[in-house]
C-alpha cells in the first residue's frame, strides 16, 4: 500500500490527515449520503472551498483497501471537465478517506423527485456532458477507464446543472491493446448493468458502461426510474416494452 501511496503523490493529490478531516467537516457533522462503502459527509477547506469527504468503512480491511485504490488509482490519475475532481485522500489507522469537490446533487435526485424539476435544455446538457465524460475516460487517457456503475446517483449536479462523473469505486484500469477484460463476480447495480456480467467468464469491454448510460437516457427522457427488479437477461423484453409505451 505505502508504495501505491508513493506512486500516487507523483499525480498531485494531498494527502490528509484524519485529524484534517475531522476539523474541515465539523467532526463529520452533515451527512450527504450513504452508501456500500461508506459515507459522505460536507466539508470545507479552511480558504471557504466546499468539499464533500468519503468516508469508507472499515468492516473489511481488504474491501476498504480495494475500494480506496480503485478510486484514487483512477480518478485521481484524470482530469475532465465532466469527471469529479479528486481533491486528496487520507490513509491511516484512523480513517481511510476521499476529498472530492463538492456537488449539490446527484442527478437522481432531479429526476426522480417532485420537488425538484429541471427543464428539457438542462437535461439534454447534462447527457451530453456526461457522454464526454464516458468518452475521455473510455478513449482519452492514457490507460482506458472502465467505470462499471454508471447510473444517475452517479452523476453529480452542481448549482449550475453542469454534470459530473462520480463513484470510481468499481472502477478497473486496463490496457488500450486489451481487447478485453474478465472479472469474477457481479458488478454495477441491478437495471443499469450490462447482461453479461451474468455470464460466467464472458469478455467484458468498456461497451458495458455504453449499456448503462444508455439506460440512463431511458429515465432521462421519460423522468422515471426503470425497474429497479429487472435483471440484465429480461432487458430486451424490458426494452421493447419501454419503447411501446
Amino acid at each position: 500500500m505505502e508504495r501505491f501511496l508513493q506512486e500516487v503523490a507523483r499525480e498531485k493529490p494531498v494527502r490528509f490527515t484524519a485529524q484534517q478531516l475531522c476539523s474541515f467537516t465539523s467532526n463529520c457533522s452533515t451527512t450527504l449520503g450513504t452508501g456500500g462503502f461508506g459515507v459522505v459527509y460536507k466539508g470545507q477547506f479552511p480558504n471557504g472551498r466546499k468539499i464533500a469527504v468519503k468516508v469508507l468503512n472499515r468492516s473489511s480491511a481488504r474491501t476498504t483497501e480495494e475500494q480506496f485504490m480503485a478510486e484514487v488509482g483512477t480518478i485521481g490519475r484524470t482530469y475532465h471537465r465532466n469527471l469529479v475532481r479528486l481533491y486528496g485522500f487520507c490513509y491511516d489507522q484512523f480513517m481511510s478517506a476521499l476529498v472530492y469537490v463538492y456537488m449539490e446533487n446527484g442527478l437522481d435526485k432531479y429526476l426522480f423527485s417532485d420537488k425538484q424539476k429541471i427543464v428539457w435544455e438542462k437535461l439534454y446538457d447534462i447527457a451530453i456532458g456526461t457522454a464526454k465524460g464516458m468518452a475521455y475516460l473510455h478513449e482519452e487517457c492514457q490507460k482506458r477507464i472502465i467505470h462499471y456503475d454508471m447510473k444517475p446517483s452517479n452523476i453529480l449536479v452542481d448549482a449550475n446543472y453542469f454534470p459530473k462523473v462520480a463513484d470510481f469505486g468499481l472502477a478497473k484500469l486496463c490496457n488500450r491493446d486489451d481487447t478485453h477484460i474478465t472479472i469474477s463476480g457481479y458488478r454495477g447495480t441491478s437495471g443499469y448493468s450490462a447482461p453479461e456480467f451474468l455470464l460466467k467468464n464472458h469478455p467484458i469491454t468498456h461497451k458495458c458502461d455504453v449499456y448503462s448510460f444508455g439506460m440512463v437516457l431511458f429515465e432521462i427522457v421519460g423522468r422515471r426510474r426503470s425497474n429497479n427488479n429487472i435483471s440484465p437477461s429480461e432487458s430486451l423484453d424490458w426494452f421493447l416494452k419501454r419503447v411501446w409505451e
